[in-house]
């Protein structure tokens, strides 16, 4: 391409053409020439001179004065009026200037709360150390995609930055996702768990059974949330007598490890509140929410505890390294809160259990009873009949023989505790003490008589009326009302005129002494006549 026949001058020529107007000398000062007109555009496309002497102007003066020409009127001072946004255009403006400025972007992060909709649409948070941006992708983006976006895996997203306006938030609306890999949450998460594994902090050997029936329950878990209320209404349901002691504690972000840490050491270091379990309770939430329970140092003030820890952070499906030292996981509080009161549970059901296995064989027992007793005759049933009384005879004056050694015992007690106290009052030699003292003997001394004669006497009343009852049972109390029982020669008690033949001979029993006699005839028909016998 050929060079313009008058290309813009450099600026080291304008310098030196500034320079030879300046110092020209020849003509008179009345015939200076005049200022260029064109002002910087006459310096600028004029013809080339003969290099001068560029000492005397400097680049500054040059930048000055073609600023200075080119520099526009300044306009009148016009007072500015308020613009007023209302949030609809405000937010729809940033979202035009936002889309424009970053239409096609690459972005690199951690997925976080991935919840894939109904709809197809999938939502996430993209995240880094430092920050976090939502991220939508669509239906028809989302399906295909060749594997599944997970919490913890760290990918590479490209798509075009947009606000969305009906909440006021900056988010990355993705065409396309590449996996990356794990990561770094995920990374530390199985880094930790490693490492707190291979020093033996999950094997099962170290983990301790919860108590059957504990005192009280240590729950570690924030006041604010529906956590505490379901733990205490399980609890109260299962095992209304068993105490719930909580220690607020931040359930996530930074302080969240250090404080579930406090919360651990102030139960095992304070005994006096008979705290047996402890348990750590959380909802559920997203990765991060969770993070503070994946705290190296919250595992090993786990791991170091002397009561049994449950942990019940987050849903079934959500794990920490708190859930892997713990003695015991549960899938939910409410689950711990049960697992907690097991034991009490497991009792009742084991009485009611018992108590019907008890009716069961106290109404076979009974039956039993009920058939030896139609197979055993009248001289078995008196002689039983007196043993028991007899064998309760002798414990009766067994209890009697009791008492009396316990109240004679009971006795020599106070009376040498009195003893006692007498001669300390006498070595203390103060009248109105010892006046207290021998009023308060005195009446311990009538509580202690009437205490003795009421003992005395009940047993005596138990007697008695023991007696009165067995008297009034007795077969021969029967027999003087007039009544008589009759025996073959064999001993065999008769219950029908079948059972002898005439010529037997019959022993009568009755209220005072025995008769013998034969039988000299019998009347089957007649049951209300008397039959005839010969009396020896």
């Amino acid at each position: 391409m050929a060079a313009p026949e008058n290309p813009p001058a450099s600026l080291a020529q304008l310098i030196r053409r500034r320079a030879a107007t300046g110092r020209s000398s020849g003509p008179p000062s009345s015939l200076k020439p005049k200022p260029d007109r064109l002002g910087q555009f006459g310096l600028l496309f004029s013809e080339p001179e003969v290099a001068a002497d560029d000492s005397a102007v400097t680049i500054a003066d040059v930048i000055a004065e073609r600023e200075r020409i080119e520099a526009p009127a300044s306009p009148p001072l016009v007072p500015q009026q308020r613009k007023l946004w209302a949030v609809a255009e405000l937010v729809s403006a940033l979202r035009g200037k936002v889309e424009r400025e970053y239409s096609d972007v690459w972005v690199e992060g951690e997925i976080s709360n991935c919840r894939p909709a109904p709809s197809g649409h999938l939502y996430f948070t993209l995240k880094d150390g430092n920050a976090q941006l939502l991220v939508v992708l669509f239906r028809r983006e989302a399906a295909l995609l060749r594997f599944k976006p997970t919490d913890g895996l760290a990918v590479l997203a490209r798509g075009r930055v947009s606000v969305f306006e009906s909440r006021g938030q900056l988010q990355l609306i993705a065409e396309t996702l590449e996996p990356r890999g794990a990561g770094a949450l995920q990374l530390a998460f199985e880094q930790l768990k490693a490492k707190l594994r291979a020093e033996g902090l999950f094997e099962l050997e170290r983990k301790r059974p919860l108590p059957a029936f504990p005192r009280t329950v240590g729950v570690i878990t924030s006041t604010k949330g529906a956590v505490l209320r379901d733990i205490v209404t399980v609890i109260r349901r299962r095992h209304a007598c068993l105490d719930i002691l909580v220690f607020p504690a931040a359930m996530q972000g930074v302080t969240c490890a250090g404080d579930v840490a406090r919360g651990l050491r102030y139960f095992n270091a304070n005994p006096q509140h008979n705290v047996d379990v402890i348990v750590i309770a959380r909802g559920g939430g997203s990765a991060e929410d969770l993070a503070g329970f994946n705290d190296e140092a919250l595992a090993r003030t786990i791991a170091d505890s002397e009561l049994p820890v449950v942990s019940a952070v987050g849903h079934e499906t959500d794990f920490t390294i708190a859930d892997f030292v713990a003695d015991l996981r549960a899938p939910t509080p409410s689950a711990a809160a049960e697992l907690v009161t097991a034991a009490q549970h497991r009792v009742e059901e084991r009485v009611q259990s018992l108590a019907a296995r008890l009716f069961r064989a106290m109404r076979y027992q009974q039956m039993h009873a009920q058939q030896r007793f139609t197979r055993v005759s009248a001289a078995s049933a008196f002689a039983r009949i007196r043993d028991s009384i007899g064998r309760r005879q002798q414990r009766v004056d067994q209890d009697r023989f009791r008492l009396e050694a316990a109240t004679e015992a009971l006795l020599r007690e106070r009376a040498a505790r009195l003893r006692m106290l007498t001669e300390r009052l006498q070595r203390q030699d103060v009248h109105r003490s010892v006046l207290r003292a021998q009023a308060k003997n005195e009446r311990l001394r009538e509580r202690l008589l009437r205490t003795g004669s009421s003992l005395l006497r009940t047993p005596a009343q138990r007697v008695t009326r023991a007696e009165t009852r067995l008297q009034a049972l007795s077969p021969t109390a029967v027999l003087q009302r007039g009544y008589a029982l009759v025996f073959n020669a064999e001993g065999k008690l008769l219950r029908s005129a079948d059972d002898v033949t005439a010529g037997d001979e019959i022993r009568t029993r009755l209220g005072q002494g025995e008769l013998r006699s034969r039988v000299l005839s019998k009347n089957e028909n007649d049951t209300a006549g008397p039959t005839g016998t010969d009396t020896a």
